[in-house]
């Protein structure tokens, strides 16, 4: 990852109004499952993504103990001192452990993270949208009938006009603009249409 790539979310956010920190955030958390996934589930690990250059880095964090139990989540004290002399007992110590070919697997997460990430916030922003305007009536246009049911076009979102909400003896014309009364909102899971 590079400034391109912050520059890409500097875009998103303000072209989709989603916040450059949520979408980091969720893409380490999606770097770090691909990690644990891919390089070493067992272990405690992190990882951060530099704001300013876009780099990033994989930590593994080990609890420092006098016993070692479990070496992939605990390091002596003995072991910690050769980092850093001033570790104590259940300090956390981090190692880099970014691996070399972790940036094809970390480009395709990160990918897939902001297109759910954006998709989710498409959908939040449409639903607001929408909700407060239940009772009132918006002017769409007709997209298409399926088995009864008339598709409308209200702007990024759609509404379905069910048989037992239309009115007897109405014309619906695919292209035709319609006045339809927004009586629900309901959030579903297919995203803006």
């Amino acid at each position: 990852m590079n400034t391109d790539f912050l520059e890409a979310l500097k875009d998103l956010e303000k072209e989709k109004g989603i916040t450059v920190d949520v979408l980091l955030e969720a893409i380490e958390a999606a770097l770090l499952s691909a990690y644990k996934r891919n390089f070493g589930s067992l272990q405690n690990a992190r990882v951060h993504i530099d704001r300013e250059t876009g780099d990033f880095k994989v930590f593994t964090q080990q609890i420092v103990k006098e016993q070692v139990e479990d070496q992939r989540q605990e390091i002596t004290l003995e072991d910690a001192h050769k980092i850093d002399v001033k570790y104590e007992l259940d300090d956390i110590v981090e190692t880099e452990v970014t691996p070399r070919n972790f940036g094809r697997i970390a480009a395709q997460t990160a990918k897939q993270v902001v297109v759910q990430r954006i998709r989710e916030a498409e959908r939040n922003i449409i639903f607001e949208e929408f909700a407060n305007r239940e009772g009132d009536i918006v002017t769409g246009v007709v997209q298409r009938i399926e088995q009864k049911n008339v598709y409308i076009e209200l702007g990024k979102t759609e509404a379905i006009l069910a048989p037992s909400e239309q009115m007897p003896g109405e014309d619906y014309r695919q292209g035709s603009r319609i006045k339809v009364y927004i009586i629900e909102v309901r959030k579903t899971t297919r995203g803006p249409q």
